[in-house]
């Protein structure tokens, strides 16, 4: 049995890495059944083009659907898309939940003389522990300070559309020659050019997983209370609170509110959509039940497609047991 890591998965094929050699496999109909997920970064152990098993995951995240990697690159546009802050803080937000570093790269520095922009950004990110860089793909400015933060690192880029990921890519790695299209002058929005997740090898110790741009990221899984702690200079106020159920927004005796003037202002907007978008998750759930059964169990060191109730045959003994049942019944009556 041969093992390597998923590249890329394209329709119903899953490209592996395994040595110097790549393979285009099929996932088998067990694992289907068993409605295993693959994600790009997944290590696996594959057999004449199919793959047999997936192996344990050190991480993954969601959106986009990848494992195995060590940080996060949220790659915003000084200009063209115009920085938001708030989709911003949805990427830290969403790497913080899956308890992964992230770093904050800025892109389209030469095309931004507004120095408050940078100040802004270091005020807020830094004190927070964040990495902060600012890169130009077009002049070559913060490649090399790019190219370090990648080394001997599996890294993701996430983004949203017309930020640079693929003309950052094409900086670090010249041959990749990777599509890149500009921003729509009448909607200031990127256009997708990176159509799937796909591993992409620097050198034999760094790799980027590249992604499609999107935007429609929402906090619609976890619960309002929960929000909380992906903010830290929320957190560190709330023990203070009257109630231990405070949002934090409306709330008397406050501790957070009592401190807004030492959240920055599009931090607590940003916690407070969030919020807002956890309570319609939390009205969703609040009625039926979330327990979901898996299809599959663990037993004996293997991994078994589950039987349900209905399809499960009653044993032989089962049925013997019944049957002497009835007739003990028949002679009392």
């Amino acid at each position: 049995m041969q093992k390597g890591q998923i590249f890329k998965i394209h329709s119903d094929f899953y490209y592996v890495h395994s040595g110097n050699e790549t393979y285009e496999c099929k996932i088998r109909e067990v694992l289907k059944k068993q409605k295993q997920k693959i994600f790009v970064g997944d290590y696996v152990e594959f057999e004449n083009g199919a793959i047999e098993k997936i192996l344990p995951r050190k991480n993954f995240i969601t959106r986009p659907t990848v494992a195995n990697i060590d940080q996060v690159l949220i790659i915003s546009a000084v200009k063209e898309p115009d920085l938001n802050f708030v989709q911003l803080n949805r990427y830290v937000s969403f790497a913080k939940y899956h308890n992964i570093p992230a770093v904050l790269c800025f892109n389209k520095n030469d095309l931004s003389q507004d120095d408050k922009t940078i100040e802004k950004v270091f005020s807020i990110y830094q004190p927070l522990g964040y990495d902060v860089l600012f890169t130009s793909a077009l002049e070559g400015y913060g490649i090399e300070d790019f190219k370090e933060i990648l080394s001997g690192k599996t890294s993701v880029l996430c983004g949203a559309s017309g930020v640079g990921k693929s003309s950052l890519i094409n900086a670090v790695c010249p041959g990749l020659n990777l599509r890149t299209k500009e921003v729509s002058e009448k909607t200031q929005r990127g256009t997708h050019t990176t159509r799937h997740c796909e591993i992409i090898s620097i050198d034999e110790n760094s790799n980027i997983v590249d992604t499609p741009g999107f935007s429609n990221l929402k906090f619609d899984f976890i619960m309002p209370l929960e929000v909380g702690n992906l903010f830290d200079e929320i957190s560190q106020y709330r023990k203070d609170c009257k109630f231990p159920d405070c949002l934090h927004i409306l709330e008397a005796d406050c501790a957070v509110k009592a401190n807004l003037d030492k959240i920055d202002d599009t931090r607590y907007q940003s916690y407070v959509e969030f919020v807002e978008e956890a309570k319609e998750y939390k009205e969703k759930v609040k009625y039926q039940g979330v327990k979901t059964e898996t299809s599959h169990k663990q037993q004996h060191n293997k991994t078994a497609v589950k039987i349900s109730s209905r399809k499960r045959e009653v044993s032989r003994n089962t049925k013997r047991q019944n049957i002497y049942k009835d007739v003990e019944n028949e002679r009392i009556d």
